[in-house]
């Protein structure tokens, strides 16, 4: 199952390198609501990666990373995720505290596939942003990343 959710990382990191870029090269292009997604997606990547790690999250969920940042930040969360994957054990029990400070108790496992699920949700969002302002948006279906 490791093995699986390295898989998905490994798709997850490349569909998130390639928006980096674009959203790094035109950020004249791309809507606001756009960068802030992408943000948020690579900022509670992190903040997930720190809990499972028992860390201060290092960020805030909405915090704004400026564009020339974000493949940086990603390569960082998928290498911190792939050292994790090796670290601990995906039934291993993590406690937590929200970002409103409620405590909860989630296993590695779940919490890695809510960062896999979460971030291929947003990115759909992204793809529709980038339609509707005339960008041509990635083909980010894993099925393609697969072939």
């Amino acid at each position: 199952m490791k093995t699986f959710f390295e898989n998905l990382f490994t798709y997850n990191h490349h569909c998130n390198q390639q928006l980096a870029a674009i959203l790094s090269e035109k950020p004249e292009q791309a809507d606001v609501k756009s960068m802030s997604l992408f943000s948020h997606m690579l900022n509670a990547h992190q903040i997930w990666n720190n809990r499972i790690l028992g860390q201060p999250t290092g960020c805030t969920v909405w915090e704004s990373r400026p564009s020339d940042a974000f493949a940086a930040i990603d390569q960082h969360n998928f290498n911190q995720t792939i050292t994790l994957l090796g670290s601990f054990g995906l039934t291993d029990p993590i406690t937590y505290k929200t970002s409103d400070g409620r405590p909860f108790v989630n296993t590695v496992g779940d919490i890695l596939f809510h960062v896999i699920n979460h971030s291929t949700y947003h990115r759909g969002q992204i793809a529709l942003l980038f339609r509707q302002n005339g960008m041509e948006p990635l083909i980010t279906d894993y099925i393609f990343y697969k072939r």
